[in-house]
């Protein structure tokens, strides 16, 4: 995987994630606190999401074969779509049923200084998960908010950390909610409440997560500075006067499928035209690096039939 994929960020969610699971389920065994144990399921489905992202990312590494002659760079797309699919299933599903019988059957809250002191200690280790997540975004993102940043990334990795790790601060705040009311009011239907409110957040994020992922199977195009600079380094004014029409495709999210009809001129011989393409493709190839599989079709171009 490279860097821009998150490697970074992915590993600091990994580890912070297993050391707040361990603390989370020992807090749940001495307080009895179902938000403690919806939250021990959360960090553990999420230690298994950040594990899928490392092992997308290196099947995506694998070299192109005769059956996969585009090489596996979706890999890390279909891994990132099952992150979603976990994080619902496991995560947000559980964490909704343990809140429904906590409010049908409320249980007393035991030594309530374990589920807080736990609390506190997840906030600290996921605050500087997310810290770092946002750190390596930033090197992406550029002059884009954060909702377009997750909206537009080709590298599913980053975005999926960064839902992953806001997600979990604000469970940690809705079970630090429930569980201080409950000490409170001495009603634990509260612990139950905030069991499903993270349960509600956690299916919330899995269907944006779902829904982004999908977008990226499907087939995205570049973005439009990308297609720009192609069409413009495609043109040299002299062998190759213009692109007549042109389609690109994410194989991964650091590869580029590039497919164009290009106008050349009339009186070029084979050998002529043969040596326009090659200096097009070598000028696309220095203008966006990951154009990496290039197919430029020469034509004549009339004004009115532009073969679209």
């Amino acid at each position: 995987m490279s860097a821009s994929g998150g490697t970074k960020a992915i590993v600091a969610a990994l580890g912070a994630n297993l050391a707040i699971a361990v603390a989370k389920f020992v807090a749940f065994a001495f307080s009895g606190s179902s938000s403690m144990l919806a939250e021990g399921v959360h960090s553990v489905a999420d230690s298994g999401n950040q594990a899928l992202l490392l092992l997308g990312g290196k099947k995506a590494q694998k070299q192109a074969s005769e059956e996969h002659p585009f090489g596996y760079g979706r890999e890390r797309y279909i891994y990132g779509f099952l992150v979603s699919v976990v994080l619902f299933s496991i995560g947000g599903v559980f964490a909704l049923y343990e809140g429904y019988e906590k409010i049908k059957d409320p249980h007393p809250l035991d030594h309530w200084y374990w589920p807080v002191g736990v609390l506190v200690f997840a906030v600290v280790a996921e605050s500087f998960s997310f810290r770092t997540a946002i750190k390596e975004s930033n090197a992406l993102r550029g002059e884009q908010s954060w909702s377009s940043f997750i909206r537009t990334a080709k590298a599913p990795e980053l975005p999926v950390v960064l839902l992953e790790d806001f997600g979990a601060l604000v469970g940690l705040v809705l079970a630090l909610g429930g569980v201080g009311l409950t000490i409170a009011t001495g009603d634990s239907v509260w612990d139950g409440i905030g069991t499903l409110c993270i349960g509600t957040l956690l299916v919330a994020i899995a269907l944006v997560l779902a829904a982004e992922t999908k977008s990226l199977l499907l087939g995205e195009a570049a973005g439009p500075e990308q297609v720009a600079r192609i069409r413009a380094a495609a043109v040299d004014g002299e062998s190759v006067t213009r692109v007549i029409h042109m389609r690109t495709l994410h194989l991964g999210p650091e590869e580029l499928l590039v497919a164009a009809k290009i106008a050349v001129r009339g009186e070029d011989t084979a050998a002529q035209i043969a040596r326009a393409i090659d200096a097009a493709e070598s000028r696309i190839r220095e203008a966006v690096p990951i154009a990496r599989v290039i197919y430029l079709e020469p034509d004549i171009y009339q004004a009115g039939s532009s073969g679209a």
